[in-house]
């Protein structure tokens, strides 16, 4: 997360691509908000911190506070599309062409976890609704447990497994066997 911060977002924004897809043209007001963002936060998370409480307690601080964030969103990140449920193309034997619709894709690559839980959506911000952030990742998370209802109804009258653990135990537990799955080639894991 500190790279991303300090590094990769400097990066996209002065090459005006994310990796090696263009982005389209930003308006004044989006280098505006680019900037002043950026600006803000070194001043609300290094410089005020640093005034307040001195260069080593900061760092500490700030450092603890990066790994939280890091850590956090790699469980999440892995809970979402590293399961046993999920699947994906296998560049083994592909030509890397996927068949399937962007959204059916979606779908089937992402998986909701404890979406019941109301202090983990809070906490991750609506991310344990991933499918959802897949198919609408410029919708407002509060809005994530409505829609999941009108995809999980839609995935039903399509035919189309929607991957939703209702724990995040459960989550992780399938998880964990994927991981030993894949350990193990000979056993294979599509």
């Amino acid at each position: 997360t500190i790279l991303w911060t300090f590094v990769t977002d400097f990066m996209k924004y002065f090459n005006q691509k994310i990796c090696s897809t263009p982005i389209r043209k930003m308006v004044i007001k989006e280098h505006i908000i680019f900037w002043l963002s950026k600006t803000l936060y070194i001043f609300f998370y290094v410089v005020l911190p640093v005034y307040v409480v001195g260069f080593l307690p900061f760092l500490v601080g700030f450092l603890v506070m990066q790994f939280t964030k890091g850590f956090t969103i790699s469980i999440v990140f892995q809970l979402a599309h590293v399961v046993e449920d999920t699947h994906f193309v296998d560049a083994k034997f592909s030509n890397l062409k996927i068949d399937e619709e962007w959204a059916v894709y979606q779908v089937k690559t992402t998986a909701d976890f404890a979406t019941n839980n109301k202090l983990l959506s809070w906490f991750v911000g609506g991310l344990n609704f991933q499918v959802e952030h897949h198919l609408f990742p410029k919708i407002s998370h509060i809005h994530y447990p409505a829609i999941s209802k009108i995809v999980k109804e839609t995935c039903n009258n399509f035919g189309i497994r929607y991957i939703s653990y209702s724990t995040m135990s459960m989550a992780l537990a399938s998880h964990l066997k994927f991981m030993r799955q894949l350990g193990h080639p000979e056993v294979g894991y599509a």
